[in-house]
């Protein structure tokens, strides 16, 4: 199980990794573009910020265990990226657009998978 939960934290990372770049380093009219009209919603800086938040729980979800150093991170991590795709869900839901709901929820259900190991039978 410990190399499910890697592979899916892995998995995580990288998804999440190419969504927080892609925010962080294009402008809302580019976004919109690539079909994420969800942008027209929230300020640039807000958008920006999302990305962030998506690019540091990426970094959290590999870094603290594979450093050893403070492990109790990556669930951490996984935590707060599944509470961003609540927010991508309810944001998706608002907006009618249910099949762009589909991607968030299995993300969460990934997310709270690796937080449940991590926090729970196969903590580091």
């Amino acid at each position: 199980m410990n190399i499910v939960l890697w592979v899916v934290a892995g998995v995580l990372a990288l998804a999440f990794l190419a969504s927080g770049v892609m925010k962080v380093a294009r402008g809302k009219e580019d976004l919109k573009k690539a079909g994420m009209a969800w942008v027209d919603l929230f300020s640039p800086g807000m958008v920006k910020a999302i990305g962030a938040v998506e690019i540091l729980g990426a970094v959290g979800l590999i870094l603290p265990a594979a450093l050893d150093i403070a492990p109790v991170l990556v669930p951490l991590a996984a935590l707060g990226l599944a509470l961003v795709m609540i927010g991508a869900a309810v944001t998706h839901a608002r907006m009618k657009d249910y099949k762009g709901m589909v991607p968030s929820i299995v993300l969460l259900l990934l997310c709270a998978f690796v937080a449940w190991g991590r926090f729970g039978p196969y903590a580091f």
